[in-house]
């Protein structure tokens, strides 16, 4: 799927976006089980939250984390994937 950078998305009603101290990660949960999150993947859903523009969610990533080249491509990448696995869903 083409993700425009004017997107919003938010986390499907079915799934629950939150850290998991005992897992020491974020994760997403769903009725059949539970999903951890590599650092950035979490750092991604995290402003993923039915306000924040794809493109918003690259700019204040790029602030946070300077020194990542591939930061836009990866950022896009996981948004991506996470409406491929139905993690998210497109707000407007």
């Amino acid at each position: 799927m083409k993700i425009n950078y004017k997107d919003i998305y938010k986390i499907s009603p079915h799934h629950r976006f939150q850290w998991e101290k005992a897992q020491d990660c974020y994760v997403i949960l769903f009725p059949e089980g539970m999903v951890k999150l590599n650092g950035g993947a979490g750092e991604v859903l995290k402003l993923v939250d039915g306000k924040n523009s794809v493109s918003s969610i690259i700019d204040e990533l790029e602030k946070k984390f300077p020194d990542t080249p591939t930061l836009e491509n990866d950022i896009v990448g996981m948004i991506e994937m996470a409406l491929e696995k139905v993690w998210v869903e497109k707000v407007n």
